[in-house]
């Protein structure tokens, strides 16, 4: 039946399939765009902002507890209340109550290091040792001569609950240890805080410390037990991200059959680290809804719509691109052409490629032939002059059609090497023998040469060629005229 179909029905049938494979074309590139997209917003927009905005929360309600842990150290109160020999216990727990209900800690709390007493609110707690896993904390702490830090316990003073604990040294007015002083706050509100972004963003946050013990995490289970460095898949770039520096990161990694993307702040203030974790697959849930959508609707829009007419398109796509850059009476390129392959020689010459030059050739007396022997005979001639120019050229030579009788050629090479050139295409010029014209030599050309310099344009240097070519014609024509340097 397609044989009897008119030219125009087989041109709307091309054109129907030509629109679907577009429909289809256009789905798998839009759905490609938004995958790229969306991962690139969460990398560079979407995680780290989440992160931020993550730090700045926990940075302003973690700054608060440790500021006045500070205050707490370098209290007058307390460093006489030490030096005097700890006498008075009723004023370090009226103290310390009064810190922990004026600020609504969960506890507050001195540990002696001369007697190692740890005193809260209710006074003695107990005395601490180094035999006491619990007790392990000062130790440390002490040894590392930090001047704060911060640690995620049970809390013995308050039914065991997981508590952070900002410890903060306190030191005489000579700058010697006289013991650790601080608050705890309890993990619940930071908990809370981590779910609602999970909540809101569908994004897994945790902290951990330097070692990759988790410090905070919704799931409590996880608080001081799991460590990324035993976590499956986290676990393979668990050095690196301890390894980071001040510097927020991402990183990408898989688990089963997901696709993790990850980004790492380091909080140097806490000496933790905040991962924000986001599963790619889940984000890009919305980008494959509408791909599959787009394609529906394509494929309902679109189902009447038959294959191809391929050998029709192909045939008129290749004489449309002949005819875009070949001048039609003589085969040789157009203008277009020429500035295509003008900015690809300077390009070249840019990145190393060699010095390059041009040879504008303008027949000598071609206005007489046309007058005398007619515009057919003209166009003879210049059909015939530019097989013979094109037989003397290099294959990535360029011979093209500059307007009228005037041609340029684009030729690799010094001036010194693309004027010999010019000579020889003048040479076989005057020995071409044309019907109508009597002799040979009949039909000569005069050449002006130019190389290339750095910052020429096409215009700057066809002129300077031009130029050549004006000194070679009044110097009687039938001659190659060098462009100055």
């Amino acid at each position: 039946m397609l044989p009897y179909l008119s030219v125009k029905s087989k041109l709307v049938l091309a054109l129907s399939a030509i629109m679907l494979v577009a429909v289809v074309g256009i789905s798998v590139v839009n759905y490609q765009v938004s995958r790229e997209s969306i991962r690139e917003e969460l990398l560079t927009s979407g995680l780290p902002l989440t992160r931020d905005n993550i730090y700045s929360e926990l940075h302003r309600e973690l700054m608060r507890p440790i500021f006045l842990s500070s205050l707490m150290a370098r209290d007058t109160f307390v460093r006489d209340w030490v030096l005097n020999g700890e006498r008075d216990l009723a004023k370090i727990s009226k103290y310390l109550l009064e810190i922990k209900e004026r600020y609504g800690f969960f506890t507050s709390f001195f540990v002696s290091d001369e007697t190692l007493n740890y005193y809260t609110h209710d006074g003695i707690l107990k005395r601490i040792s180094r035999m006491n896993l619990h007790d392990v904390w000062f130790y440390e702490f002490v040894a590392r001569g930090v001047e704060y830090d911060l640690d995620v316990d049970t809390n013995e003073a308050g039914d065991g609950e997981l508590t952070i604990f900002i410890n903060y040294r306190v030191e005489d007015y000579d700058g010697s240890l006289l013991g650790v002083a601080g608050v705890g706050l309890n993990l619940d509100w930071v908990a809370g805080v981590l779910h609602s972004f999970r909540e809101k963003y569908g994004r897994r946050v945790y902290l951990v410390d330097p070692f990759g013990t988790i410090q905070v995490h919704s799931d409590r289970s996880l608080i001081d037990c799991a460590s990324i460095h035993e976590m499956p898949g986290i676990s393979s770039i668990a050095p690196a991200i301890l390894a980071l520096g001040d510097e927020p990161t991402t990183f990408e990694y898989d688990i089963e059959d997901r696709h993790i993307l990850l980004s790492v702040r380091y909080i140097p203030e806490f000496n933790w680290y905040l991962l924000v974790e986001q599963d790619e697959q889940a984000a890009l849930s919305s980008a494959r809804r509408n791909f599959i959508h787009t394609l529906l609707l394509g494929g309902v829009a679109w189902l009447v719509i038959i294959s191809v007419s391929a050998i029709a398109v192909n045939h008129y796509q290749n004489r449309l691109e002949r005819m875009a850059v070949t001048d039609p009476l003589t085969g040789a390129a157009n203008r277009r052409e020429l500035v295509i392959r003008f900015d690809r020689a300077v390009s070249r010459y840019q990145r190393g490629g060699g010095a390059f030059s041009i040879i504008v050739m303008d027949l000598d007396g071609f206005k007489m032939i046309n007058d005398e022997l007619g515009h057919l005979q003209g166009d003879h001639v210049l059909a015939g002059m530019t097989l013979g120019v094109r037989g003397m050229l290099r294959p990535d030579d360029l011979l093209a059609r500059w307007g009228g009788d005037e041609f340029v050629v684009l030729a690799r090479g010094g001036l010194g090497e693309v004027a010999a050139l010019a000579e020889r295409i003048r040479q076989s010029v005057a020995a071409l023998t044309f019907e109508g014209l009597s002799r040979e030599g009949a039909v000569t050309v005069s050449c002006g040469v130019a190389e290339y310099r750095e910052g020429d344009s096409l215009d700057s240097l066809t002129g300077r060629a031009d130029s050549a070519v004006y000194r070679a014609k009044a110097c009687g024509r039938n001659q190659v005229a060098l462009a100055s340097i």
